[in-house]
């Protein structure tokens, strides 16, 4: 997929400021590779220089949201990703969910079964 100057908007969510967790070294990645990153989580704080919300807020122009939520926790956020009308969904490793796949796709909006750090790292985001 080709990268314009101004990077793919991303959506991290289940983002995390412990750095022993992937949704962290992704925010990190993402930023390094020249892509904005909208952070939410459970609890409010930063990843370097992004902070991460506590609750999710409008955001316009988003291509990509990545999840690090599990199916049970993506549930109540279902309404929120499919209203940013992303172009893809990146469900990380153990986020795999059929139901929000399906509901993905019937609304145009390609699910995608991947790792946000190795798709990064291939050149493949």
């Amino acid at each position: 997929m080709e990268q314009t100057k101004t990077g793919k908007k991303t959506v991290v969510l289940g983002a995390s400021s412990n750095p022993d967790r992937y949704s962290f070294l992704a925010v990190n990645k993402l930023r390094a590779y020249k892509h904005p990153v909208v952070a939410i989580g459970k609890r409010s704080g930063n990843v370097g220089d992004t902070e991460i919300l506590a609750a999710p807020e409008p955001q316009e122009g988003v291509d990509t949201v990545t999840l690090y939520l599990n199916p049970t926790n993506q549930q109540p956020y279902y309404d929120y990703i499919l209203g940013l009308k992303p172009q893809r969904i990146i469900f990380n490793p153990g986020t795999e969910n059929p139901e929000l796949m399906r509901k993905a796709r019937e609304q145009g909006i390609e699910p995608v079964v991947a790792c946000t750090l190795v798709m990064l790292s291939a050149g493949m985001y």
